[in-house]
């Protein structure tokens, strides 16, 4: 049975292989950072291309029970990168046009020039959830048949 993360808890240290298919660099990058306040982390490529992580003691060898609460918080720790990972990706375009939107209004109101030169005929934004309806729009009252 292959696993996308599996665990060795020995020689002092904590060890993970995982596999950069199914969590990205940047989440593993993520997680690994969380760590390194309280112990050394190691990252190499295996073989296989995939990352061993291995999380040593700063001082001295660490008894059975840190290494495997460092397992088990890497382990969340990974899931919960790899899932702000993904959402900043699926987002990827409207933070870009949101960002973009706050500099040009950190920058002043237009200038008459800038107006007279603007294209109002493109498209607005996508707002498929509706969040830039007014409230009067989205819940008008529906003509009776």
């Amino acid at each position: 049975m292959h696993h996308s993360v599996t665990t060795n808890l020995s020689n002092g240290s904590a060890a993970f292989t995982v596999d950069p298919s199914l969590y990205p660099l940047d989440a593993l990058y993520g997680a690994a950072y969380v760590f390194i306040d309280r112990c050394f982390v190691f990252l190499e490529k295996n073989a296989q291309g995939h990352v061993v992580v291995s999380l040593a003691p700063k001082k001295g060898p660490a008894d059975q029970p840190t290494l495997e609460k460092w397992a088990g918080e890497f382990s969340n720790e990974l899931l919960s990168c790899a899932w702000r990972h993904q959402i900043a990706a699926n987002n990827k375009q409207a933070l870009e046009q949101v960002t973009s939107l706050a500099l040009a209004g950190a920058m002043g109101p237009p200038s008459l020039d800038d107006l007279s030169n603007f294209d109002f005929s493109s498209q607005p934004l996508e707002d498929p959830l509706g969040i830039a309806m007014s409230w009067e729009e989205k819940y008008k009252k529906k003509p009776k048949p």
